[in-house]
């Protein structure tokens, strides 16, 4: 089987993930998954398309993630790997979809405008 690659994205983070037959090597940024995501929840994230198709430990998964937070990156990687899950197999959409793990989370920060404090909060006034 040829190496199956898939870019997701949330908020500013941005993963690559490399999908490959094996024994279920998991690595992040040269880094096990355990090491790179301490938290529980976190973990989850990741490996949510894999308990839900039920193929956790088949695949070998390489991942590239820069930008945002730890969050943005543990869902950005989620949304990549279910991506790569569908590629190799259509019959996983329709467990994934429903689940909203294909689904590209569009919320963003809202740039600062001139003249405001920030997005929206504005400076103080004064009326005198």
């Amino acid at each position: 089987m040829a190496v199956t690659h898939k870019i997701g994205r949330r908020k500013t983070s941005v993963a690559r993930v490399y999908l490959s037959e094996g024994k279920g090597d998991f690595t992040i940024n040269g880094k096990d998954y355990k090491v790179y995501f301490p938290t529980e929840v976190l973990q989850y994230k990741i490996a949510q398309p894999f308990q839900l198709t039920e193929t956790l430990g088949q695949y070998d998964i390489k991942v590239n993630v820069y930008g945002g937070g730890v969050t943005g990156q543990a869902e950005a990687i989620r949304l990549a790997v279910s991506r790569a899950l569908v590629s190799l197999n259509e019959e996983n959409r329709t467990i994934l979809k429903p689940e909203g793990l294909l689904t590209r989370d569009p919320r963003m920060v809202e740039r600062k405008k001139f003249g405001q404090k920030k997005a929206r909060k504005r400076f103080q006034f004064s009326k005198r």
